[in-house]
Order: C-alpha cells, then sequence, then structure tokens
C-alpha cells in the first residue's frame, strides 16, 4: 500500500517530465518523451525519487499516473526505464503491453536523439 499521503501528478509535457509534488516540493519525476512516429506513445526514460523520500512508494505512484496519462490519452507507453518496466510486468492488469513495432520505434528515436532526455 502507497504511503505517499498528499502528493500530486504534474504533467510537464514540453520539459518531458511526469512530476511528483508534496508541499510545493518535487519529490520525485519521471523522465520521458513522446513517440514521434504514429500511432504515438509515451517512452519512459528514467525514473527517480528524490534522496530522504525513497521507501514511500512515490515510484510506483508515478509510473502508475504514467500509465493512467497514456491510458486517457489513447497511447501505449514505451517503459523504457527499468523500473517502469519492472512495475509493468508486476501490473500487467494497469499496463498493457505496447506493440513491439513501437518499442523498436522509441528505442530507435531514443538512439538517434539521446538529448530527449
Amino acid at each position: 500500500m502507497s504511503q505517499t499521503g498528499t502528493i500530486e501528478f504534474k504533467d510537464e509535457r514540453e520539459a518531458g517530465r511526469l512530476l511528483a509534488v508534496e508541499d510545493g516540493q518535487v519529490v520525485g519525476l519521471i523522465a520521458y518523451f513522446v513517440l514521434a512516429k504514429a500511432p504515438g506513445a509515451l517512452v519512459a526514460v528514467h525514473t527517480i525519487v528524490e534522496p530522504g523520500h525513497e521507501g514511500r512508494g512515490i515510484a510506483g505512484d508515478l509510473v502508475h499516473a504514467f500509465y493512467g496519462i497514456a491510458a486517457a490519452e489513447g497511447v501505449p507507453v514505451v517503459p523504457l526505464c527499468p523500473y517502469a518496466a519492472s512495475w509493468a510486468a508486476r501490473h500487467p492488469d494497469q499496463a498493457p503491453e505496447a506493440p513491439a513495432a513501437v518499442v523498436a520505434a522509441a528505442k530507435a528515436q531514443l538512439d538517434a536523439s539521446p538529448d530527449l532526455w
């Protein structure tokens, strides 16, 4: 069970970050990019929880919120971040697997532009 309390999630799409904010302070984030090639996808590259906030379920809540945003937009998630991939494997009911072609396109876009995150 998550013990995150009053954490809010803020999608900073232009910056490629989904922030976890508690009392006005960023306590964690997912760095991501939007796959340019159709059908599009949200590609999680890195999940970070700030020092002193570990062990509270923040990373899992971030990934869950990230999948929720993608579902609301009707696009898949490509979890290139090892933590997001692990979370998705543990929660297949909440984290549908992206088609192989979308995963390949996301990896190619990241390889071509490593500055995406």
